[in-house]
């Protein structure tokens, strides 16, 4: 077989991947086009050892071990897509990535005068913050 068809393959299923990386804002279908660009990767290395006929089958055993981290990526990734599920009822990225701006926001330190009030332009530049994270 010519080395052209897999490869060709794995560049499809890569771009696909990369796609669903950057245009999805669900967490678990991020986490599934990461899973197909590795899947495109082990064409990849699968495709070029049986072309240059490795006498030590060099990237099946690679492959071998990138599925074991895949498996394991894939494990720990949903066991925090679910945490965070539970704790904020969504798994949007884009909803998670503005409620961490909006509480950085409201963390801004206060800069006590002696008498107890914060500074009011810490206040004013942490109310702007907080107003721009949400628009």
């Amino acid at each position: 077989m010519h080395l052209a068809y897999p490869a060709v393959l794995a560049a499809l299923l890569f771009c696909t991947g990369l796609y669903g990386v950057l245009a999805r804002r669900n967490a678990i279908l991020v986490l599934m086009s990461v899973e197909l660009m590795l899947n495109a990767v082990n064409l990849n290395l699968v495709a070029f050892d049986v072309w240059l006929r490795d006498a030590l089958h060099s990237g099946q055993a690679l492959t071998l071990f990138t599925i074991a981290i895949a498996a394991a990526e894939i494990g720990i990734g949903l066991a925090i897509v679910l945490a965070v599920y539970r704790n904020r009822g969504s798994s949007d990225i884009d909803r998670l990535r503005d409620t961490a701006e909006t509480d950085a926001a409201e963390a801004l330190p206060d800069y006590e005068s002696g008498t107890g009030t914060e500074d009011q332009a810490t206040a004013a530049a942490g109310k702007a913050k907080k107003a721009e994270a949400t628009a």
